[in-house]
């Protein structure tokens, strides 16, 4: 890296600029755009998520406080609150979404030999499931959810090698889960490891009629005839494996095939689990690992909500919300990116909290992270971090 850029300068430079333009000529982005285009706005929503910004004030007052270093940064329009509201509120969201699509792409075959994921399978292994974002109603009038409360509803499909978003739908929080299932494109192969949310036999089938596999948990109440039932290990926690089909008129309708039936006791939070798939290859204990290592979709979405701009907004309109979310989707593939190009052994939390204070340094960016020293009883760290240790 080039000692004489800044450390946001070189972060930037990891981007395909290329494709990023590209991208903004499809969707006319910078049509009749005078003073602040829509990499000026990319450039200022990254700055403002990597070091914490609170406001459009916040993030004004701190980038013209180094006026002589914003072309050096790559933002050569005139940074203010109203160009910045503007732009949020005007520019297409569909333009982030998209360049984040290209992020992604580099991110999983970064992460593609991963070794954080435990099971050995040669199939790509997702969890989905959604988080909500609660919203204050007279702020956001768009976004009702019940009566005195707003919400949005950020979909995620997580590929469990190396924690990356691969698909995000973003829905008021009256859409319900299962709905998602209608524009999701199962993969052939895939395995789709879910809650009880997303149980619809119809939906499933389709994921099944697309050579996919879903691991589901299943209702209480649901009803199946047992056909027949395969031993199982009961020192590992199972309880019975076994083949069956669904017994009521509309659930049989919908999914006529045979289903396989999983029971489960996890001896940690000492409950009883059962488990639907479509899968009859895998093991019963397998199935089982699949169905724990869901939980790191919800780590996921913890990890975002404390250390990315997704809960407090810089604009009120849909078009604003949309835009920051997919921005700080963006930033945090991105710092994914440099981890795994640079081989840096610190995790992601870390390297944030070194980047929101060295953005305007001009050293270069592998001996910042690389020559950082601390001690781990200096920080303090959640259990769930230890998921972004890649």
């Amino acid at each position: 890296m080039n000692s004489g850029k800044t450390i946001f300068s070189q972060i930037m430079d990891f981007i395909p600029k290329y494709q990023f333009d590209k991208i903004v000529d499809k969707y006319k982005g910078d049509f009749r755009t005078r003073s602040f285009s829509c990499w000026d706005q990319f450039l200022t929503m990254c700055f403002a998520q990597l070091t914490y910004r609170d406001s459009l004030r916040d993030i004004e007052a701190c980038l013209n406080a180094q006026p002589q270093k914003l072309y050096h940064m790559g933002i050569k329009g005139h940074v203010n609150r109203t160009n910045l509201s503007n732009a949020n509120e005007n520019r297409d969201w569909r333009i982030y979404a998209e360049f984040a699509q290209i992020l992604i792409h580099k991110a999983r075959r970064l992460y593609k030999d991963d070794n954080d994921f435990s099971i050995e399978l040669e199939n790509t292994v997702y969890a989905f499931d959604s988080t909500t974002i609660k919203l204050c109603l007279a702020l956001f009038t768009w976004a009702r959810f019940r009566k005195k409360v707003g919400a949005i509803k950020l979909h995620t499909l997580l590929d469990l090698r190396g924690s990356i978003p691969t698909f995000i739908a973003i829905t008021d929080g009256k859409v319900h889960d299962v709905n998602i299932l209608d524009i999701l494109e199962p993969e052939n192969n895939a395995v789709y490891v879910m809650d009880r949310g997303y149980i619809d036999f119809e939906r499933l089938y389709k994921i099944n009629q697309a050579s996919a596999f879903f691991v589901v948990r299943a209702k209480k109440n649901f009803k199946f005839r047992r056909l027949y039932s395969n031993q199982v290990d009961k020192s590992l926690g199972l309880r019975c494996d076994q083949i069956i089909k669904l017994s009521g008129y509309h659930p049989a309708k919908h999914y006529p095939d045979k289903l396989r039936r999983i029971k489960y006791f996890d001896k940690e939070k000492n409950k009883l689990l059962v488990f639907l798939t479509n899968n009859f290859e895998f093991s019963a204990s397998t199935i089982a690992d699949l169905y724990k290592n869901r939980w790191k979709i919800e780590l996921f979405f913890k990890w975002i909500k404390q250390h990315l701009k997704i809960k407090t907004f810089y604009g009120n309109s849909l078009n604003a919300v949309i835009t920051q979310i997919w921005i700080a989707i963006c930033s945090y593939l991105l710092v994914a990116i440099i981890k795994k190009e640079l081989k840096i052994g610190l995790n992601l939390y870390t390297i944030l909290q070194i980047l929101s204070v060295s953005l305007f340094e001009k050293v270069p960016i592998y001996q910042l992270l690389s020559d950082f020293k601390f001690s781990k009883n200096n920080l303090c760290f959640d259990n769930s971090l230890t998921l972004f240790n890649f």
